[in-house]
């Protein structure tokens, strides 16, 4: 070959091959921009975040990694030193991890609101629950009744202290342990009567969803994330609070049985 063809083809070569090249370093480049962010969450959120994060990691290159816990142990762990990037609690509970130093000052977003539910086994006769006053007399009634320890059961036990029937139903509560399904409790048949967050009632098979509570009796619940002051990858973290409040995440919150927030 001469020198010159042989020039011409190397013209060439190098021509196809730039765009190649250019491809491969901005792989690279996402490659060294992922990261992996630790989340802590609580199962009230799990349905919607379950089904966001596939989409957030695809999008991004980032990779979560999430611990599910109950309100409860969640403020033990970060309260007594656990580190993660990313915590989604309560707002209230938030609060109270940011003034013991272990969340970003200024750092919690909401990212939805839920009410208390209300369900019984699968099958199973409907209670009254048209109002605050039909739902207690369906209480007394009841031969057991189950709620959470998370918010929605203090709610609850505050409510019925209010009522004046906390001592009367008292033999009949079961508080189940934090993280657990209390619709799992109902399914069983271990209750007659459960409450817990409605997004966490939805999911539970061998139950009937009766409703949220009454409004004249409701609670609503607004679930923050909150950057950890010790946070590893917190841009990273912050894009993934990004997504998660975005417009497009709305649908798959409603649907959950929350509402963005």
């Amino acid at each position: 070959m001469s020198i010159v063809m042989r020039a011409i083809v190397t013209s060439i070569t190098v021509t196809a091959m730039a765009p190649l090249c250019a491809f491969g370093i901005a792989l690279l480049s996402g490659s060294a921009n992922a990261a992996e962010i630790k989340v802590m969450c609580t199962p009230a959120f799990k349905e919607a975040y379950s089904e966001l994060v596939p989409s957030f990691e695809k999008s991004s290159g980032h990779k979560v990694v999430t611990i599910w816990a109950g309100t409860g142990e969640i403020m033990k762990r970060i309260g007594g030193g656990e580190t993660v990037d990313l915590v989604i609690l309560p707002a209230a509970m938030n609060e109270d991890l940011t003034k013991q130093g272990r969340l970003v000052a200024g750092g919690s977003t909401a990212v939805a609101k839920s009410g208390v539910g209300i369900a019984v086994r699968a099958g199973a006769p409907k209670i009254d629950i048209s109002s605050g006053e039909a739902l207690k007399r369906s209480l007394l009634a009841a031969k057991s009744i189950a709620y959470s320890s998370g918010p929605s059961g203090v709610y609850l036990a505050g409510l019925f202290q209010k009522w004046g029937i906390a001592d009367q139903i008292k033999s009949k509560i079961t508080q189940v342990p934090g993280g657990t399904a209390v619709g799992d409790v109902v399914a069983r048949g271990d209750a007659d009567i459960g409450f817990q967050q409605v997004s966490e009632l939805l999911p539970i098979k061998g139950i009937d969803f009766l409703g949220p509570l009454p409004a004249d009796i409701q609670e609503t619940t607004v679930f923050s994330a909150a950057l950890h002051t010790a946070a590893s990858a917190p841009d990273a973290a912050k894009a993934l609070v990004k997504f998660l409040t975005a417009p497009d995440a709305a649908a798959a919150i409603k649907k959950a049985g929350m509402q963005p927030g």
